[in-house]
């Protein structure tokens, strides 16, 4: 740690000792992240000289950007801190840019997540890009053509709804570019047609070292059929269990743009329910600033529309406990702040 002015070195010494008791008494937190009693001394003295770098502009970020008044310090020491440096790590291991997913669902804060591990991994020397699946959201115009052959794709966010061919080519160009080289990252305007959305400008970038690839499904695969016969609600008629089978049978078509992924951390709400509520208070935010908003009727339709896609208990409940599909999985509390941490298995 940094001496400070208004710090006695025993008064330093307390508190580092203090530290790192607080990391090892904290056992998932610190398996999670590889702290032993043997490194513990290092990994408080590398967190504490990071987080008087980052600092200042974190506290920036956070009150310009995410309007806190007061934030978690704690939660940027026990996980933000450990985690960028943990992708720091990779990067420098696979000696080309990491290829990081960030599984979640409504609320449950991948962009949060994303914007605040590009501002740790800047300081830390990394050059950050973010992609969303909603960026490969297909176009307008052939997004039309698809709700008029199949109706049931009213709304954008379904795997089908995406151009998976943009999305590997997007991901292959990062992974391979030279670091001169520049590459055409795919965005999508969701205020664009009234709300439909369509793609925008793309975004031009070069040297990236760390792909953050973010999105409500990402990494998803497909289940066994037979599992819908058993569904819970809202799947609970014979064109329910129809649609679930064929939108778990377009989940194959996405499983090539998985495989570009070197890791996958999991955002999981501690109720999946949690998402119908997030976005009453959304809408109910929007609605406060003089915009139009939906109503409790259609967030609760719209809502059971994705559950009736990719049911939460039947895909991502699951993969808490898949060591082989996830690295890390973060719950996230009703608060939408993260909580529990740990690895599954």
């Amino acid at each position: 740690m940094r001496r400070s002015t208004s710090l006695t070195p025993q008064l330093e010494t307390e508190l580092e000792t203090q530290l790192e008791t607080l990391l090892l008494a904290d056992e998932p937190l610190s398996n999670a992240f590889g702290v032993t009693a043997a490194n513990v001394k290092s990994v408080v003295q590398q967190r504490s000289h990071l987080l008087q770098q980052i600092y200042p502009e974190f506290d920036s970020f956070c009150r310009t950007h995410l309007g806190w008044q007061t934030y978690s310090l704690e939660t940027l020491w026990n996980l933000w801190l450990p985690l960028a440096v943990e992708l720091a790590e990779k990067r420098r291991q696979l000696e080309r840019p990491l290829m990081q997913g960030i599984l979640g669902g409504q609320g449950t804060g991948k962009t949060t997540l994303a914007a605040i591990l590009t501002l740790i991994l800047k300081h830390l020397g990394y050059r950050v890009c973010s992609l969303s699946l909603d960026d490969l959201y297909k176009t307008y115009s052939d997004r039309l053509q698809l709700q008029q052959a199949d109706p049931r794709l009213r709304w954008r966010g379904p795997p089908g709804t995406h151009d998976i061919q943009l999305g590997l080519v997007t991901l292959q160009q990062l992974r391979l570019a030279e670091p001169s080289q520049p590459v055409q990252i795919p965005r999508f305007d969701k205020s664009a047609w009234n709300g439909a959305g369509d793609r925008t400008d793309p975004e031009t970038v070069a040297g990236i070292d760390i792909v953050l690839f973010e999105g409500w499904f990402v990494g998803v695969r497909p289940i066994d059929p037979a599992l819908f016969e058993t569904a819970p609600p809202p799947i609970v008629s014979p064109d329910d269990r129809a649609f679930a089978r064929e939108i778990n049978q377009r989940l194959h078509d996405y499983l090539p743009l998985w495989d570009l992924l070197d890791a996958l951390i999991l955002l999981y709400p501690k109720d999946y329910r949690l998402s119908q509520q997030w976005r009453q208070q959304a809408e109910q935010q929007m609605k406060a600033t003089g915009r139009s908003g939906m109503t409790d009727l259609e967030i609760e339709q719209f809502v059971s529309y994705f559950w009736r896609s990719l049911h939460p208990d039947l895909f991502i409940t699951p993969l808490r406990h898949d060591p082989h599909l996830v690295d890390l999985v973060i719950e996230i509390n009703p608060a939408h702040l993260p909580d529990n941490v740990y690895r599954p298995g």
